[in-house]
């Protein structure tokens, strides 16, 4: 006879959970008490605003099969395996590298509001700006001062807006060009990422350079990424572009979380007509191509650019807009493709010691 925790376990085998697209047992985020009367779901990606519809959903599934226990939800990020010849950085579980091929995409944008979108659903996060050549993050994210150090080696990231932030444009005056050759753009980034005293984060959003050149390449091979998203518009030009983006971490085998395609649609605000101003179903068909996901795609929105410039991106200003919403699937489905991904072992790994005897 089948006890009531081998039935649970059948069910929850079944049950698809929303935002990874695989059940619960599979995924190995179900446990169930010895007598089954308590069932405890331990998602592996933030899901502050989901929970609750997840609980329903196991409830449901299992007073389906005539089966009762107390169901709750709760939220376990761990740190994922990144490049194999590069560790997982201290107190940064993981990395999210937000690129594009071209500027003029939005891709600055799309990351200050995909970082805010995961610390509103209950992830510990902080942003590196690593555009050098054009620093936005600090008047994005409303963030002013310059890093402190209490060692005079290692900074302490600006706080702003729940993130923990560091960007080159706290370091220079904002009228100030950097006139840097590539090797010198790489090894300030390096110092920005690994002398900023992060603090636990469970995620660290990277806004990359435009363009797939030696700085990037750099970056991409040195800096311990767990997965990264490309931004692009449905303009073929951009597409082209981010097409080499994306190639470019498949590469140096990078996973790529999904794509967003940024400027999607146009609706006139005053008569309601659609226009495609920079062309059609252009994610969809690089999607396609090269067998990532969509994560979302955004409409040309002046309020998005407005709120950006004010130092209060969409999912602070307007969290309830649709852009607002679009920002946080985007979120969502990138932290649970990362939760599907390995997980980081080299803590576990035993070390080697060599002793005379």
């Amino acid at each position: 006879m089948v006890n009531k925790k081998e039935a649970i376990l059948k069910v929850l085998g079944e049950v698809v959970d929303p935002w990874m697209k695989t059940d619960y047992l599979t995924a190995r985020m179900a446990k169930v008490s010895e007598d089954g009367e308590s069932v405890t779901i331990e998602l592996g990606y933030p899901a502050k605003s989901v929970k609750e519809d997840i609980q329903n959903q196991v409830v449901k599934a299992l007073e389906a099969a005539g089966l009762q226990a107390k169901v709750e939800v709760e939220q376990k990020i761990i740190a994922h395996a990144v490049q194999r010849t590069l560790k997982v950085l201290p107190n940064v579980k993981n990395i999210i590298a937000v690129s594009s091929g071209k500027g003029g995409v939005g891709k600055s944008t799309v990351a200050a509001n995909v970082a805010l979108a995961l610390a509103a659903e209950g992830a510990k996060v902080g942003v590196l700006d690593a555009d050098i050549y054009g620093p936005s993050q600090p008047m994005m994210l409303g963030a002013l001062g310059r890093p402190m150090t209490n060692d005079g080696q290692n900074m302490n990231p600006i706080e702003s807006l729940g993130l923990e932030i560091n960007s080159i444009g706290f370091l220079i005056d904002p009228d100030e060009p950097m006139i840097w050759r590539g090797p010198l753009v790489a090894q300030a980034l390096t110092q920005l990422l690994t002398l900023t005293n992060w603090h636990d984060l469970d995620y660290l959003v990277i806004d990359m350079p435009p363009g797939t050149g030696d700085i990037q390449l750099t970056l991409s091979q040195t800096v311990p990424v767990t997965g990264a998203i490309v931004v692009t518009t449905p303009q073929d030009i951009a597409l082209l572009d981010a097409k080499k983006g994306l190639r470019m971490f498949q590469k140096v085998n990078v996973p790529i979380l999904g794509l967003v395609e940024n400027m999607s649609v146009f609706v006139c605000p005053q008569c309601g007509h659609v226009e495609h101003i920079f062309g059609e179903g252009g994610a969809k068909r690089m999607s396609e191509t090269y067998h990532v996901d969509v994560l979302g795609q955004l409409p040309l929105d002046a309020g998005i650019r407005k709120e950006a410039d004010s130092g209060a991106p969409t999912v602070v200003s307007s969290p309830d807009s649709l852009a607002g919403k679009i920002y946080r699937e985007i979120a969502l489905k990138a932290a649970a493709a990362i939760a599907k991904t390995a997980k980081d072992m080299s803590l576990k790994m035993p070390s080697v010691r060599v002793e005379n005897n």
